[in-house]
């Protein structure tokens, strides 16, 4: 009786080229996916305590905004989407123009986050800045 191969040779090439796009496939998903996490773009609002308005501000990150007396900019932000409870965080500087040393005194420089914004909170007499999104 003779024996033969379970494989053969052609059918072998087969599976490992599969095999390979298969594995491509997954790591480009998962690259993909922690791009989505980290954004380039912030969303924060501004209330002014004075007037009692409040203003959308779209910031991109790494750039910074003059927004009336204040300069501000988003270094990173991130949004944990898969999770339960998702959570919105940001790295954000500001600084008060109305200051004498504005170049080098950050009002607040620190994490946001939008679900609690007391943990970090941004004190000013004039303006409160809250973390809305990320995108």
């Amino acid at each position: 009786m003779l024996l033969t191969k379970s494989i053969k040779p052609g059918n072998l090439k087969k599976i490992i080229i599969k095999t390979i796009v298969l594995l491509f496939t997954l790591t480009i998903f998962d690259a993909h996916s922690e791009k989505e996490l980290i954004s380039n773009r912030t969303d924060i609002k501004i209330l002014d305590k004075i007037s009692s308005k409040n203003e959308l501000v779209k910031l991109i990150n790494g750039e910074e905004l003059v927004y009336k007396d204040l300069a501000i900019k988003s270094m990173k932000c991130s949004n944990s989407e898969f999770d339960d409870d998702p959570e919105i965080k940001a790295y954000i500087q500001v600084r008060d123009l109305t200051l004498n040393d504005n170049d080098k005194v950050f009002v607040f420089n620190g994490w946001m986050f939008s679900s609690s914004p007391s943990i970090a909170p941004f004190d000013h007499p004039v303006y409160d800045v809250w973390l809305v999104d990320c995108y």
